[in-house]
């Protein structure tokens, strides 16, 4: 009995150690008239500000990336609503993160800060844990201090639930701060950026990029959509591949790399990924939901044949590590170059910050 009850503890604390912590990120789009210069800045870094968070580890183990979305400020949105409105609750599908992003389009409006985040302090469902990394990132360029909540009704909620709210004012600095952005940074422990969202992002092309680009071919060969939104999700992954591709060649390039991290799961319609998240997944299907490649196999032989798909996508992920290796190596030596003076963007305010924050927590 006593070994058993002290097998039980060790049970709890070695599972209770690898617990897979979260990064919790809601951004907060400004969508009024004057925003589309931030939406097209959101869209050349998205991958980036993933590709960030996918580098972050806890005591060495990956993390669980949940994005949530909301725009405000839009005339579309009802005045009852305080013109907010939840775009997505947290999701860890990025392909469905990009599709929103992608679909938002300006319109003039009211913008009420604090209205949106305590909507979204209030409505998504957020982690209980103080090991896991929550935050919130609102950009605009009116007044924070608009609309029937204060700021520091905000901020108080944001403390219960141990939120950490940064804030990017799309204009200069000290304009900023009159405006009340900092100070809404500040009671809530986040970090106060300006940008200006009417510069294009300054990206740079590498050698690698076109590898990559063949690498996301092969790639995309080993997803094998099983269930009835097989064709809708892999027609999805498509078109926010071209999306990127839309942007630039330097936006494609890192939406492919994301694809080949651990972030980016599938597991509702992908077979690879749905048996590396439950291995008698395959095994349940019935028939009817098999992809067309796998109709009529026995057991072995759907295992047999998951199992091929996924080491063919183990030796294309490890060429596509290797290549963006080189490929920061790359960019590094070109921004060494550069005699610019550096400036913030969307995505370098998003990124840098949640990079500091994350260390607060513990994270690698």
């Amino acid at each position: 009995m006593r070994q058993l009850f002290i097998f039980s503890i060790l049970f709890f604390f070695s599972s209770y150690s690898i617990a897979q912590r979260k990064v919790q990120l809601v951004i907060l789009f400004d969508t009024s008239n004057s925003m589309d210069g931030l939406l097209n800045q959101a869209k050349s870094r998205i991958w980036a500000i993933v590709n960030e968070a996918s580098t972050l580890t806890y005591q060495g183990a990956p993390i669980t990336l949940e994005i949530a979305m909301y725009d405000y400020g839009n005339t579309s949105i009802p005045a009852a609503q305080n013109y907010v409105r939840k775009q997505l609750d947290f999701s860890t599908d990025l392909d469905l993160v990009s599709e929103k992003l992608f679909g938002l389009r300006t319109s003039g409006g009211d913008e009420y800060c604090p209205a949106v985040i305590v909507s979204s302090l209030k409505e998504l469902n957020w982690s209980s844990s103080p090991q896991d990394l929550k935050l919130i990132y609102i950009a605009g360029n009116e007044s924070f201090k608009q609309g029937p909540i204060s700021t520091s009704v905000a901020c108080e909620l944001a403390a219960e639930k141990n939120v950490l709210i940064s804030t990017i004012f799309c204009g200069e600095r000290l304009q900023g701060i009159n405006l009340g952005w900092k100070s809404g940074a500040d009671c809530a422990k986040g970090d106060y950026f300006n940008i200006d969202a009417n510069v294009a992002v300054q990206q740079i092309e590498t050698p690698f990029d076109d590898q990559i680009i063949e690498q996301n071919r092969l790639l995309n060969s080993t997803y094998i959509g099983y269930g009835s939104v097989a064709v809708e999700s892999k027609s999805k992954q498509l078109s926010q591949d071209a999306n990127a591709f839309g942007v630039s060649k330097t936006v494609e390039t890192e939406r492919y790399l994301v694809k080949s991290k651990s972030s980016y799961k599938n597991d509702k319609w992908d077979v690879v990924d749905a048996n590396l998240a439950d291995s008698t997944k395959i095994l349940q299907l019935t028939e009817e939901e098999l992809p067309a490649e796998m109709k009529g196999m026995n057991a072995e032989q759907r295992k047999a044949f998951v199992q091929q798909k996924t080491a063919e996508r183990t030796v294309i992920q490890k060429e596509m590590a290797r290549l963006e290796v080189e490929r920061s190596k790359y960019i590094e030596a070109e921004k060494a170059k550069a005699s610019t003076m550096k400036t913030d963007d969307f995505g370098t305010a998003v990124a840098t910050s949640m990079r500091n924050k994350a260390k607060t927590v513990g994270f690698d």
